[in-house]
């Protein structure tokens, strides 16, 4: 007998094409009108073009790599680091009292505004461009890990204390899985955050990359290439994001 959950994925799966789909059409409608010029708004045609193009001379894969590496390990340490200090402050009042108020005022800093420091501390090569994905990373996993965790129940908490729970056997049977909802969600969050911020990464000094490859296409007027970097950078995020997801699916306390 066939399930229900079996018709439900597929739907969903079409039904989330319907509005690309729509886009798509509304684009060639658009441009076939003559309702835009060339440089303004390329047609599709143009755009898959310029895919062949970029791959005949063998520089597609490696801004996409490149791109992807950065966002990989700027992630990973801004992940990380935001783990740690969001239970620090989730957990304990007194580094809460200490160090959240310092932490929301940088967390109010625009990417941009972090470019020239780093450059200053860290030079042009591949440092600054990962710190400044890691700082994207940081702050909306640090956010909501504080926030769940120093929002856990109470009666939760002594109910554990009362069964001998203590320090990381609390951390990890009773607050971790109460607020596992939440941290994924900071994650996913988190790694949406470093897309965002890895094009102002690729300002620093970049020669590869597909932020570099926006600024450089606007810079020579190539409007194709252009939408060809939003797009590859909407669909590269939306892979990563899924990725994520699977491995949300498969970890040791339930997201949902």
């Amino acid at each position: 007998m066939t399930t229900p959950g079996r018709w439900v994925r597929p739907w969903s799966f079409a039904a989330g094409l319907m509005v690309p789909l729509a886009a798509l059409a509304a684009w060639q409608v658009a441009t076939g009108a003559g309702w835009f010029t060339a440089s303004q708004l390329p047609p599709p045609a143009a755009v898959l073009a310029a895919v062949g193009e970029l791959i005949r001379r063998g520089e597609l894969w490696q801004h996409v790599a490149i791109s992807g590496q950065r966002v990989l390990l700027g992630f990973a340490g801004g992940a990380s680091a935001g783990l740690v200090l969001g239970a620090l402050v989730g957990l304990y009042a007194p580094v809460r009292t200490l160090l959240a108020p310092s932490i929301a005022a940088l967390r109010a800093v625009p990417s941009l505004a972090w470019v020239p420091l780093l450059v200053l501390w860290l030079g042009i090569a591949e440092g600054p461009k990962i710190v400044l994905v890691a700082i994207g990373a940081f702050f909306p996993v640090y956010t909501t890990v504080s926030a769940a965790l120093a929002h856990v129940d109470p009666h939760l908490v002594e109910a554990g204390r009362a069964y001998g729970l203590r320090g990381v056997g609390l951390l990890t049977r009773v607050q971790l899985p109460h607020a596992a909802p939440a941290v994924f969600a900071g994650l996913r969050l988190g790694l949406a955050q470093g897309w965002l911020f890895l094009v102002a990464a690729e300002l620093i000094a970049s020669s590869m990359g597909l932020g570099f490859l926006l600024i450089d296409s606007q810079n020579t007027g190539r409007t194709d290439i252009l939408l060809l970097s939003i797009l590859l950078l909407a669909l590269l995020g939306k892979a990563a994001d899924m990725l994520l997801g699977l491995a949300v699916r498969a970890a040791p306390f339930d997201p949902r």
